[in-house]
């Protein structure tokens, strides 16, 4: 799905198995943000293709959490691609993995503050709540923000997973909400565009789901 140019959705449609929604940025450099579960990254794979972009022209792959769904096919990018996570997630996936489970480091890690790729000026939020090191990700530039787990359509990402935490994960939805946002891509579920329902959407959080979390 085009969003605008240089901006397209891999929108996870089949609710039959659990997978992420996958974003790429095809600008001076080209950015994939959270490739999903491995063994459905063909998924992704054939939207690129539709693009006439080949996998191993992804120049940085930004992971937002360290859950399955959206971190295991990065493993296969990272050679050309760059891979880059919280350090503190990496910390978490590596603790909750085991030492069976060998994990490549990322190349670089997301912390809090700008972030510039390319001709892509990026903002990194530390959003702990639904991981320990989860990030969202706002490009001011087009008014969008990536929001991987912590908020969706009309909901908020888990908090009853390991390290999870309902107020942190409520006072990291604070520290968003007042962004100037415009599209907001989550990591499940559909887009939402407009400033009017992105606002509308933090409010019905807000009343709603502040409740139980």
């Amino acid at each position: 799905m085009k969003i605008f140019d240089g901006l397209y959705a891999f929108i996870w449609q089949d609710y039959r198995e659990n997978n992420c929604n996958t974003y790429f940025i095809d600008r001076d450099k080209k950015i994939l943000i959270d490739p999903g579960h491995d063994h459905l990254f063909g998924h992704v794979e054939q939207g690129l293709g539709q693009l006439g972009v080949p996998v191993s022209a992804i120049d940085y792959v930004l992971i937002t959490h360290g859950h399955p769904d959206h971190l295991e096919a990065a493993f296969r990018l990272q050679n050309p691609s760059l891979l880059a996570m919280s350090r503190e997630e990496y910390r978490f996936i590596r603790q909750w993995s085991g030492p069976n489970y060998d994990i490549p480091g990322p190349d670089l890690y997301l912390s809090e503050g700008m972030l510039q790729i390319g001709d892509v000026n990026l903002e990194v939020f530390d959003t702990p709540g639904h991981s320990p090191g989860s990030v969202c990700l706002y490009w001011a530039e087009k008014k969008v923000l990536f929001t991987g787990d912590v908020i969706f359509n009309q909901g908020i990402g888990r908090t009853d997973l390991p390290e999870g935490s309902g107020p942190r994960l409520k006072e990291s939805i604070r520290r968003i909400k007042n962004l100037d946002v415009e599209i907001l891509l989550s990591g499940h579920g559909e887009i939402l565009a407009g400033k009017e329902a992105v606002q509308q959407n933090f409010r019905f959080i807000e009343d709603y789901w502040f409740r139980y979390i």
